[in-house]
């Protein structure tokens, strides 16, 4: 058997494993809204006795505004020290003596809370659960304690990291009016200043009931769960809608440049489009051009950059679904001394390559067939189940389109590749953000990288 027909059996078979006895992806799936707001979705499935619960808010760096920005991510936190009935440290330990872990994660549009235990400990991870949302504890210690924390975990991700510099400031300067240009562990000066009623405020607000969507996935019924969360949440009141962000960034008129001088053993180029948001018809051709120009080490850009011409040691995108048009960024690292306009040059004629030219049959092909493995592939586990359940009711508006996804990768074609191409990859839409070496910086001046 050919591997192509291996890989068309394997599919098949991936895809049989979630289709459960009704004989359709995602069989038994019930979703319920309760009259606070929260919708709750269950997915279930007997084959191991454990569960995922994700926990999802609709809050992130793009709810924020100078002089609370960072607020979000300091919420992570907060929520694991203590409420009425489980006081400081008790959520992890009751957590951990019924069998389970948790983990939480903040992005530009959204908080995350998850758990994984064993089906035995449910009603303690509601309990928990409600516990911290009904009674959360403003202690002023523990805030005080916990800002330290985020401070110095923005030191390490940021202030001493250079990637991590560089995409700051790529990404404030790529944005001129949309909230995306705030940094998620936002600015130092906001981490300093939150005062007692930001924080309240921010909670009322945004961890309100009829802000969340709960997915549980793994050895559960839909009627347990459903009972569990009318006891435990249900009680929760229901807040006014928050206030809806309507700003929309304007179309970008030119390129624009960012050079950071900095302690470093090599420099680093990052390249910033402005692209497309979740609900946009081109992000399922996006996310396959992504894949042909930078997945791996057979992706154009690695064997372009990496391979061919030596500029590079590592080439990548990164690129997140998110609820207003983001940005499709391409990360280029450099060894020691090397030729950042060699490398951007490269680079540019790479992309503008598949801009005038499009992809041929066998890369799409191979970018199809490995997306929709990975889909698949995926779907095997209880906490990537419940990732993608909530991350399409909630970015995407539905999660029944979760099933659609493989259908939607394969009605893509050459053409719309190149167009995608042409739309997202113009010049006039890019940032692009150099990191220089401090004995660079101190050399005297010459021209800018790629001028």
């Amino acid at each position: 058997m050919h591997r192509q027909q291996w890989l068309i059996v394997g599919l098949a078979l991936l895809a049989g494993s979630v289709a459960g006895a009704q004989g359709r992806p995602g069989a038994g799936i019930e979703a319920r809204t309760l009259k606070n707001g929260l919708k709750v979705i269950v997915w279930p499935d007997q084959d191991i006795p454990n569960v995922a619960l994700f926990n999802f808010f609709r809050v992130g760096s793009r709810n924020e505004r100078p002089g609370i920005t960072g607020l979000s991510h300091f919420f992570e936190h907060m929520m694991f020290n203590g409420a009425k009935k489980y006081g400081p440290g008790q959520f992890d330990a009751v957590m951990e003596a019924a069998g389970g872990s948790n983990n939480a994660t903040t992005s530009e549009d959204a908080t995350i809370y998850m758990d994984w235990f064993p089906s035995s400990a449910l009603e303690t991870i509601f309990d928990l659960e409600g516990d911290r949302l009904a009674h959360l504890s403003f202690d002023p210690k523990i805030i005080e304690s916990e800002r330290g924390v985020v401070y110095s975990e923005r030191r390490s991700s940021v202030d001493n990291d250079n990637m991590g510099a560089l995409m700051e400031q790529v990404q404030a300067t790529a944005f001129v009016a949309h909230p995306y240009q705030v940094p998620v562990i936002g600015w130092p000066s906001d981490i300093e200043s939150w005062r007692m009623e930001d924080l309240q405020r921010f909670f009322q607000t945004y961890y309100a009931p009829n802000n969340a969507t709960l997915v549980v996935v793994g050895a559960v019924t839909p009627a347990e769960v459903f009972a569990l969360a009318e006891k435990h949440l249900g009680p929760l009141r229901s807040q006014p809608s928050p206030e809806p962000v309507r700003t929309k960034e304007p179309e970008q008129q030119g390129e624009k440049r960012v050079r950071v001088r900095r302690m470093a053993q090599a420099p680093l180029l990052q390249v910033a489009y402005h692209g497309v948001d979740a609900k946009d018809p081109d992000l399922p051709a996006l996310e396959l051009l992504l894949n042909i120009l930078a997945d791996g080490d057979s992706s154009r850009l690695h064997r372009r950059l990496v391979e061919e011409e030596r500029v590079a040691i590592r080439a990548s995108s990164v690129f997140n679904t998110t609820f207003d048009p983001s940005l499709v960024w391409f990360m280029v690292d450099l060894p020691p001394g090397g030729d950042v306009e060699r490398a951007e040059k490269v680079l540019g004629e790479e992309l503008e390559k598949v801009r005038a030219q499009g992809v041929t049959d066998a890369e799409l092909r191979k970018a199809k067939n490995l997306t929709v493995a990975n889909f698949w592939r995926g779907l095997e586990t209880n906490s990537r189940r419940a990732q993608l359940l909530g991350t399409y009711e909630v970015f995407h508006g539905d999660w029944r389109k979760l099933f659609e996804a493989p259908a939607r990768y394969e009605q893509v074609t050459r053409e719309q590749l190149r167009k995608v191409a042409g739309r997202i990859l113009e010049p006039a839409r890019r940032t692009v953000g150099v990191l220089s070496p401090m004995e660079e910086a101190l050399a005297p001046a010459g021209k800018e990288a790629g001028r």
